[in-house]
């Protein structure tokens, strides 16, 4: 098993931490429209973690945005970058998720991430770290909304309601996948807008509450963390 390095100079507490989302966030672009809905490349990533090995998988999976077909998969498994701090979740994750990202060979297109972008204490989630980072266009597509609350959409797929900040701006919707099915929140990472975030999610959801592109690399980077513990006895 090769593990992947952590970065030198990865911040190493949550003071440094900070200060790079300090630094970074002010390059979140939120103005770009971003690629067409249902064209081109979207590539889901996830992570799963060992804690008492220490160790991180992540997964990236490309799926043909019109076929949904899967097209490329890459893994990378590495030791965790970064203690557990809520709201810096990235930094543990970013190391082993840009591996993956360069180890599929193929544009990834829009990246869809298992987190948040914009709906983050300090605006930067994975989403929007990531994008700047690779300056893909990035979206979040969160299971539960981290530290904001939005009222209930409607029942009906497609149905929204806006996932706003303390000083009344909206930084992300919760969005109805699937009738009457508990909604997903979706926020801007990098270089889509929030009407283009929600619609690539419609459209990556078209039997489950959780896009494809989130599916595939969940069970993808399960299977990599299993390999690489077994490999490790």
């Amino acid at each position: 098993m090769t593990l992947i390095d952590i970065p030198g100079g990865w911040p190493r507490d949550a003071a440094a931490a900070l200060a790079v989302q300090d630094e970074l966030r002010h390059r979140v672009v939120t103005d770009e429209p971003g690629p067409p809905v249902g064209t081109g490349p979207v590539t889901g990533v996830d992570v799963a973690y060992d804690d008492e090995r220490d160790l991180v998988a992540a997964a990236a999976v490309t799926l043909d945005g019109t076929t949904l077909d899967v097209v490329a998969r890459a893994t990378a498994v590495g030791r965790v970058a970064f203690p557990y701090v809520p709201g810096l979740l990235a930094f543990r994750e970013i190391p082993a998720v840009l591996a993956a990202l360069e180890a599929l060979g193929t544009d990834p297109g829009l990246v869809v991430c298992d987190g948040y972008g914009l709906a983050h204490p300090r605006r930067f989630g994975l989403a929007s770290h990531l994008g700047v980072l690779t300056g893909l266009p990035a979206i979040g597509v969160a299971k539960n909304p981290f530290h904001l609350t939005a009222a209930d959409p409607g029942a009906e797929r497609g149905a929204t309601s806006p996932l706003t900040a303390d000083d009344g701006t909206e930084v992300g919707r919760a969005l109805r996948t699937r009738d009457g099915v508990k909604p997903v929140y979706v926020s801007v990472g990098h270089r889509v807008t929030l009407d283009a975030a929600c619609a690539h999610t419609l459209r990556l959801t078209p039997r489950y509450r959780i896009p494809e592109t989130t599916r595939h690399a969940d069970r993808l980077c399960r299977d990599a963390l299993a390999e690489a513990v077994g490999a490790g006895r």
